[in-house]
């Protein structure tokens, strides 16, 4: 099927997104994502910070509305604009953070709910504790390196730089000389695969 045929009606900049989305999705050109994610970072970031009023939640709110797009990403249909479809998913899952947020504060990679239907929060940022809570906060740290350990190297490096070094996104880029957006396409889809690892395996905690 001829993908040019199908998106006449886009604007010159919606045709160049369209072409990088039947790159990434036909090809799985990784450089294809990355374009994508580099035209839009800014937009969508400073969108969600007056969203959240938080620049940590912001930048993590970013990462998961990219991972959300580029997850879905063969169904999209270029019936509108690419940079429609990705606000509506970022805004969406804004909505979604703020609800949550007002029953309990969200982990860093969001609640878990075990085969009982409890919900588990893995929260790894240190803040001063008890004895007790450095003890509970330790056994999570190691729940949390087996499943890193199953990830494919190249994610769970990164997984280990961004989370349990605490580098920043630029540090993590300097660092394995890889281009910003690649680091950031890529610890989304680690945090992907180990959020889903974890729901469909954890069991108790």
């Amino acid at each position: 099927m001829d993908h040019k045929k199908e998106s006449t009606h886009l604007s010159e900049k919606a045709q160049k997104d369209y072409d990088l989305v039947i790159k990434a999705t036909k090809y799985d050109d990784q450089q294809a994502f990355s374009d994508l994610m580099d035209r839009y970072k800014d937009s969508i970031y400073f969108m969600l910070l007056k969203m959240v009023n938080n620049k940590d939640d912001a930048e993590d709110l970013t990462i998961e509305a990219f991972g959300k797009a580029f997850n879905s990403l063969k169904q999209y249909t270029p019936n509108y604009a690419f940079s429609t479809w990705l606000f509506k998913i970022a805004t969406n899952n804004c909505i979604d953070f703020l609800r949550k947020k007002k029953k309990k504060t969200m982990s860093i990679d969001n609640s878990i709910e075990n085969k009982d239907g409890d919900e588990i929060t893995i929260e790894l940022k240190s803040d001063a504790r008890t004895p007790e809570q450095e003890t509970i906060r330790d056994q999570k740290i190691e729940l949390m390196r087996s499943y890193v350990k199953k990830l494919k190297p190249r994610y769970e490096t990164l997984v280990e730089m961004r989370y349990f070094k605490e580098m920043s996104y630029e540090e993590i880029s300097n660092e394995l000389n890889l281009p910003l957006g690649t680091v950031k396409a890529q610890l989304f889809r680690a945090r992907e695969f180990l959020y889903n690892l974890m729901k469909h395996n954890i069991e108790t905690i």
